[in-house]
Order: C-alpha cells, then sequence, then structure tokens
C-alpha cells in the first residue's frame, strides 16, 4: 500500500503539470474522511515523501525519463518512466508493475500490469487532487 500511495504522487504531479494547476512545494495527502495521512515535498532535484507525524519515509529523485524511488534509508525501490499520455512505473528489478494514463478530460486512470483498471484520479480547479478505487469509490485526496 506504501508503494502505491507514493506512486500516486507520481501520478498528481504528472496530473498537476498536464493541467497546468501547478505544483505546490508541498503536498499533504488525505484519507477519504479528511485527515491528514502525509505529505510530500519538493527538492532540488524530485520529492521526499513524509508520514503524518513528519517522518521521512521515501524519496523520489528526477532521472531524465521520470523517476527513481528511494526507501526511508535510501535503497532504490523502483522507477518511474513518462510516456506520452502518463507513467509506467517499475520494481527495483526493472517489471514492470502498472500504468497511469492521462485522458483529454484531464482525468488519471491507473493499470495493474496487465492492464486492468485499478483506480483513477482527478483534478479539479483548485488544485485538490481526488483519488477513486476502480469503482469510483473516493478513497483519498491530495492538495
Amino acid at each position: 500500500m506504501k508503494k502505491f500511495i507514493l506512486t500516486l504522487f507520481l501520478t498528481m504531479c504528472f496530473v498537476f503539470t498536464t493541467t497546468s494547476v501547478g505544483l505546490c512545494t508541498t503536498t499533504n495527502s488525505y484519507d477519504k474522511y479528511g485527515s491528514k495521512t502525509g505529505s510530500y515535498k519538493q527538492t532540488s532535484n524530485g520529492y521526499n515523501s513524509y508520514d503524518k507525524n513528519g517522518s521521512k519515509t521515501g524519496s523520489y529523485k528526477k532521472t531524465s525519463s521520470g523517476y527513481n524511488s528511494y526507501d526511508k534509508n535510501g535503497s532504490k525501490t523502483g522507477s518511474y518512466k513518462q510516456t506520452s499520455s502518463g507513467y509506467t512505473s517499475y520494481d527495483k528489478y526493472g517489471s514492470k508493475t502498472g500504468s497511469y494514463k492521462t485522458g483529454s478530460n484531464g482525468r488519471t486512470t491507473s493499470y495493474d500490469k496487465y492492464g486492468n483498471k485499478t483506480g483513477s484520479f482527478k483534478t479539479d480547479s483548485s488544485g485538490r487532487t481526488t483519488q477513486y478505487d476502480k469503482y469510483g469509490n473516493k478513497v483519498k485526496s491530495y492538495k
């Protein structure tokens, strides 16, 4: 679940970039009830992730083709390659784990490694990104 949440942030960054909302230097994550679950802070070459208490949980470093992800100790956990429509995610061994595609309506859809839909994300005019499960139920939000 932790890796999935980290992947969501990368997707959100892509949505912000493609919708010209602009990425804030700090983004907070909230559960479906509005309770804060963590935060993400921009660095000079990527992002750091933190839990709700402010403890660092991981980091993302920008590469020429996307991002590499690392755990709190600096060990590589995976990578995210930007595509023409979103991102493809890979584990630390280079095996594909999923993909994220943004449509013309601004909604980003997530898929597992087999191409099955796992959820979606939608950013509103205020810059809040809401995450939905594959059935359309609200899961989390980011602002």
